[in-house]
C-alpha cells in the first residue's frame, strides 16, 4: 500500500496570516489552482487513488476531489483534522501572542499554549488514523488529505528517526509525501511535492 500524504490548498485565512484550525473555510481561487496542479502532477505520473480519505473540512474534501480527479468516494475521519488551536483560532499571525510566536518558532522546545491540542495528542491520533489502515490491510494508493500541523504528526509518526524535525518543517499548500507500508512497516516518507 503506498500512502500519499496532501495538505488542503490555500484559504482566504491562509493567505491573511490567519491561523486557522477547526474553521471551515474553502478553498479560494489559487487553492483551487493548487490542487488541479496536484492533480495533474498525479496524472503525469501516473498515480490514481484506490481510496481516498480527508478532513471532514471543507478545504480538505475539496482538494482531496480535485486533484484525485473524481471517480473515487472521499471517506472522511475526524482524526484528520488540523490540531485544535482552541481560543487562539483566528488570530492574526503578523502579530500574534507571545506565546503563540514561541511555539511556532520552536516547536520542539515549546509546549502548545494551555488551550490547544498538545503536539504528542496530534501525533497519537494521526499514527492511530494511519495503523487503522495498516490493520485494514488495504491494497494500491491511498489519498489521505489533511491539514499543516496534522500533516506534521503523521510524518512524525511515520518516521520514529526524526526527533521532531518535521515540527519546524514548512509544509506549503498542497505539500504531498509518500510513504509505503510493507511487511507491517511504513517506509520514511518521502516529499513529492
Amino acid at each position: 500500500m503506498k500512502i500519499y500524504i496532501l495538505r488542503h490548498g490555500q484559504t482566504e485565512m491562509n493567505s491573511s496570516k490567519l491561523l486557522q484550525s477547526r474553521s471551515d473555510t474553502p478553498l479560494n481561487e489559487t487553492g483551487i489552482r493548487q490542487a488541479q496542479k496536484t492533480g495533474e502532477w498525479l496524472r503525469e505520473n501516473g498515480i490514481a487513488f484506490d481510496m481516498i480519505f480527508s478532513s471532514p473540512l471543507k478545504r480538505a474534501l475539496d482538494t482531496a476531489r480535485i486533484a484525485a480527479g473524481g471517480g473515487v468516494p472521499v471517506i472522511t475521519d475526524d482524526r484528520l483534522l488540523e490540531m485544535d488551536y482552541g481560543p487562539y483560532e483566528g488570530m492574526n499571525l503578523k502579530d500574534p501572542l507571545p506565546e503563540i510566536r514561541r511555539f511556532f518558532s520552536d516547536f520542539i522546545n515549546e509546549k502548545a499554549p494551555e488551550g490547544m491540542e498538545p503536539l504528542d495528542a496530534v501525533v497519537k491520533r494521526l499514527g492511530q488514523f494511519l495503523e487503522d489502515l495498516a490493520e485494514k490491510d488495504l491494497k494500491g494508493n491511498i489519498l489521505v488529505s489533511t491539514h499543516a500541523i496534522a500533516m506534521k504528526g503523521a510524518l512524525e509518526y511515520l518516521d520514529p528517526n526524526s526527533n521532531g524535525s518535521y515540527w519546524n518543517r514548512h509544509i506549503r499548500n498542497c505539500s504531498l509525501y509518500r510513504s509505503i507500508y510493507d511487511a507491517g512497516h511504513f517506509s520514511v516518507p518521502v516529499e513529492l511535492l
